[in-house]
């Protein structure tokens, strides 16, 4: 492995030398206005850790795609001790990723045995998402501080017992809803807390449509894979290739579909501009049928949510031949959010942000306007709270408010109603609560549940 480079993207790093043309070069680059561009040069630079002795040893918990990209991040403040997968072929091609000058990461299958080491002092967790409950509450138990990827979990129940557990045991834990250290979406939450376009009236979101394909055959079980361990806390069933790794997300019994996928970055960014605790009623319209067999998450709906003090957040699918390709939505705009408020309108996704009047975004924010938290980078952000201990941008109870409404959307989905939410005690009321309250939580499958991790 190569020594690791600054994590910061190359259009967004700014030095202090030859300020001006920076700023102007930056602004081009990243259609961000020339003001903010100026505002943020003064916490633009990341800086390692200053010997080997403030390096923290970080392990890696889930090999597949995006655990190796966080990694990588990870990679620039701590050096890279172990990787665990159920998969020996992924554990493996990780092992082999993180070498760094002959120092080969050890190798495990039970993530246990790893969170025994007194030398591991910070977790990587980019395991399924049925996975991830379990795998950061035996981490933090065991005093490591968590790097978690998203959704925060697989139920709302799972969120609650999170929370202690990190607040017990004193815990840094971030979720990674890294659009939240993007500084697009953050000036598009600080244009619309400061009412730039009036007051806010609605939140679009589009998301990428899922997978509706099937039915599927099971298979005999790769010999490099623990087929019962990856399965976990889900129920038993035989091993589906599609069932695994890259789709699994598109099972209800391992994730949430695009709701909690996709959804929990575009939705996380909704819930920080509206500035509410949790939507009060959510409703949804299925616009396809899985089919029997095959995947059972819902690929294309309509979910609408309404906040006691009447702002609307809706969220509709949008679907491309490719299912993390160019999505566009009905007006021609790729996947992302447009907040719609009395006065105008603000667009913003990975690629860019526009408002419907460019003074919207042109014209600088007063000096007592409201400002959120500002994170420059989601991994630096993450280590800079590891040594301060200090909240991290995606604390795990931000982590828990965002996943929630992920989980409100699926759950109307699941049943079919229009529900009723209680924030406060995190249950349903009124019509249809009977129902949607046993979509809280689930019973996690022997040995499979918070025991599994002491």
């Amino acid at each position: 492995m190569n020594k690791p480079k600054n994590p910061l993207p190359e259009r967004f790093y700014v030095s202090r030398r030859s300020f001006l043309r920076r700023c102007v070069t930056a602004a081009a680059a990243t259609g961000l206005p020339l003001w903010f561009v100026q505002r943020e040069l003064g916490a633009a630079d990341l800086k390692g850790n200053k010997s080997p002795n403030d390096r923290p040893g970080v392990a890696l918990i889930g090999c597949g795609g995006m655990g190796g990209a966080d990694t990588e991040a990870a990679a620039y403040w701590g050096d890279i001790l172990a990787v665990c997968d159920v998969d020996q072929n992924h554990a493996a091609a990780a092992a082999k990723r993180f070498t760094e000058k002959g120092r080969v990461p050890d190798v495990y299958k039970d993530f246990r045995r790893l969170l025994e080491r007194k030398d591991i002092h910070c977790i990587v967790n980019a395991t399924p998402d049925h996975w991830h409950t379990l795998v950061n509450y035996g981490a933090v138990r065991a005093g490591k501080d968590v790097y978690g990827e998203k959704p925060l979990t697989l139920t709302i129940d799972e969120g609650r017992h999170l929370i202690k557990a990190v607040r017990e045991n004193k815990a840094v834990l971030q979720t990674g809803t890294q659009q939240r250290s993007d500084a697009r979406f953050r000036l598009a939450c600080e244009l619309v807390r400061n009412k730039r376009i009036g007051t806010l009236k609605e939140a679009n979101v589009w998301l990428p449509a899922g997978l509706v394909e099937g039915p599927f055959s099971a298979a005999p079980v790769p010999a490099e894979l623990d087929w019962d361990f990856w399965q976990g806390q889900a129920p038993a069933t035989d091993y589906v290739p599609q069932r695994c790794h890259a789709t699994f997300r598109f099972w209800y019994e391992y994730s949430g579909g695009t709701m909690t996928d996709w959804g929990a970055h575009h939705n996380d960014i909704a819930y920080w501009a509206i500035g509410q605790v949790s939507p009060s009623h959510v409703a949804s319209e299925r616009l396809s049928t899985p089919i029997p067999g095959g995947y059972n998450a819902y690929g294309d709906y309509v979910v609408n949510y309404t906040y006691a003090n009447g702002i609307a957040l809706n969220i509709r699918t949008t679907r491309d031949d490719s299912i993390y390709g160019e999505h566009l939505n009905p007006d021609g705009q790729p996947n992302g959010i447009q907040f719609v408020g009395a006065d105008g309108t603000i667009w913003v996704n990975r690629d860019r942000i526009e408002a419907s009047d460019p003074e919207i975004l042109k014209a600088e924010l007063p000096e007592d306007a409201v400002r959120l938290y500002k994170s420059k980078h989601h991994m630096g952000n993450f280590f800079d709270c590891v040594n301060s201990r200090e909240l991290p941008i995606c604390d795990v109870e931000t982590g828990h408010r965002s996943a929630n409404m992920c989980h409100l959307g699926a759950i109307s989905l699941r049943t079919g109603k229009s529900l009723t939410w209680d924030a406060q005690s995190e249950r349903f009321t009124g019509a249809n609560a009977a129902e949607a309250n046993t979509y809280l939580s689930r019973e996690m499958r022997a040995p499979y549940d918070l025991s599994f991790v002491g």
